[in-house]
């Protein structure tokens, strides 16, 4: 599945819209290049958990942040200065698959043989300076059914 965004707002909308669809327990790994939007989708899917977008920076320097107002805890991984994927363990990365929230992991190419095995992924493309192409794959049947939800949903109430 695939969605082009042509603004910042309408990336936001995009994330807002699937964490409508999103369930304690579930992982999403962003991939895309420095620039492609992974940040601003992260502050949509806050926003429709309803944890206030302004709230969530990057946590590039600390690799996590958590956000516990929301309709689910939401754990915020941005994995670009990782220099060793086995450095995420240390970070309790296992304990935070399990722990109940919404895992999204920005730079999620960083984890190599650590991704999990069941996930839903996002890659971004920039196509120009405003226009993105957003991929979208499941990895397993929940993310699958969770696709099915969200582009019948997409379907239902037009483009962003």
């Amino acid at each position: 599945m695939q969605i082009i965004s042509n603004a910042r707002q309408a990336t936001l909308k995009i994330g807002k819209a699937l964490a409508k669809k999103l369930k304690k327990g579930d992982i999403v790994c962003l991939f895309g290049q420095l620039g492609s939007g992974k940040t601003v989708l992260a502050k949509g899917i806050a926003s429709g958990l309803g944890i206030d977008k302004k709230d969530i920076i990057s946590p590039t320097f600390v690799l996590i942040r958590e956000y516990k107002k929301g309709r689910l805890p939401f754990y915020h991984f941005d994995l670009y200065r990782l220099a060793n994927p086995r450095e995420i363990l240390a970070l309790g990365y296992e304990e935070y698959l399990e722990a109940g929230g919404l895992v999204l992991i920005e730079w999620a190419d960083r984890l190599k043989g650590y991704l999990p095995g069941e996930y839903l992924k996002i890659e971004l493309i920039i196509k120009n300076e405003k226009k993105r192409l957003l991929r979208f794959s499941a990895y397993g049947r929940r993310y699958q059914d969770l696709l099915k939800a969200f582009m019948q949903d997409i379907a239902k109430n037009g483009s962003f």
